[in-house]
């Protein structure tokens, strides 16, 4: 059973260039000379640390994430990737993406990451408008993007995600409109189109730009939503489209609660015991400096959190990634993945669909539209 749940690595690269004020995930401004070694080796540890346990899987995908990861040369993720792929099987069709910032990337970078085995690349691109991505302080500009993209194109990758963000700052509806004609124009095989949301200890939270009031996020939203549908793409996850065949396995494994170690300074794992039926989290020191420290003293010094999530927390921790997606959700799925059955959350599917947040039958549920539109409402019924 345990080798039918599938297994992911995230991998954490946690220097940029410089801070996005709208910003919240784990990044910080890279000093004049990156610790490229010295960092890739405290990973290779932290990788060992889980070996025991999930030795006898196979990886279904590898994500490098940040940060800026593109900081990061070819021959130290070789290194990396290599130590790893010595250690632990790799799915047939194993999907490798690395996430890079237009504006810290050239021909030369993706050639030598596609030559290492990276499969996918992910550029955040946020918008075609200069305005716009001045207003998100990007350090890329429009014709920096669009070199980006092709430039990956060029280095021989087919599969690239572009991350595209609405409800930015002064943003009309026709300014969306034009930041999704760029995006169609270039045909990128994967679309991440996402909300720009005040995020707290974030330079926007406490300086709030003047974004679109509700009235015109919701027309962009929806009519945006249809545009890029019209266009070929699959709507599969709240702010995921891709071209057939070319779903994010790796986030589609998150949303499917399925397994995954995370290594570097403030990654998350989640781990399935089956013998026990116990599933467990672990949260890795969140600062780069403290995390590589702790990791050339002793592996278990680099741990922040580690806990087992209660039976009665799993229908929420599941619901939280699963209602994400645009399918139905077999509720063969949710047993498999969190040792409960229907009986154990009947309760919770009646008073959901009573609210028209849901529809379900004994064999698969899946959230509306209405759902989907008041996603923190539905969820707060699964607590």
């Amino acid at each position: 059973m345990l080798n039918a749940i599938p297994l992911s690595l995230y991998i954490h690269l946690p220097w940029c260039v410089r801070k996005c004020p709208y910003c919240d995930f784990n990044s910080h401004t890279a000093k004049k000379i990156l610790p490229e070694q010295t960092y890739i080796e405290a990973l290779i540890r932290d990788f060992n640390y889980h070996l025991e346990e999930i030795k006898e899987r196979e990886l279904v995908s590898i994500f490098f994430g940040g940060g800026t990861p593109s900081l990061f040369s070819a021959a130290a993720l070789e290194k990396l990737l290599a130590h790893i792929k010595s250690h632990l099987k790799f799915a047939a069709h194993i999907e490798i993406t690395l996430e890079a910032n237009p504006g810290a990337i050239d021909v030369e970078h993706f050639k030598g990451y596609y030559a290492i085995g990276i499969n996918r690349i992910s550029l955040g691109i946020q918008s075609f408008q200069n305005e716009k991505l001045k207003a998100l302080g990007r350090i890329h500009d429009s014709a920096a993007a669009l070199h980006a993209f092709y430039c990956a194109k060029d280095a021989g990758f087919e599969n690239i995600n572009i991350d595209l963000m609405h409800g930015l700052p002064h943003q009309s509806l026709e300014d969306a409109y034009n930041d999704l004609e760029m995006a169609f124009k270039i045909n990128p095989t994967h679309l991440s189109w996402y909300q720009l949301t005040l995020e707290p200890n974030t330079f926007f939270a406490h300086s709030p730009p003047p974004l679109p009031n509700d009235e015109t996020l919701d027309e962009i939203y929806f009519s945006g939503e249809k545009k890029i549908i019209k266009c070929g793409y699959r709507h599969y996850e709240i702010s995921a489209f891709c071209k057939q065949k070319y779903k994010c396995a790796h986030n589609l494994n998150y949303w499917e609660f399925g397994d995954y170690v995370g290594i570097g300074a403030g990654a998350h794992s989640k781990l399935t015991n089956i013998d026990k039926k116990q599933i467990k989290r672990f949260i890795k020191i969140k600062h780069p400096d403290a995390y590589m420290s702790a990791m050339s003293v002793d592996e278990k010094n680099f741990i922040m959190e580690e806990k087992i999530i209660s039976p009665q927390n799993l229908p929420f921790e599941f619901m939280l990634n699963a209602l994400r997606l645009y399918k139905k959700i077999p509720f063969s799925l949710f047993t498999q993945r969190t040792f409960l059955t229907y009986q154990d959350i009947h309760a919770y599917l009646i008073q959901a669909q009573t609210e028209k947040f849901i529809k379900y039958d004994q064999n698969n549920l899946a959230a509306t539209l209405h759902g989907k539109r008041f996603l923190n409402h539905l969820l707060q019924l699964f607590i």
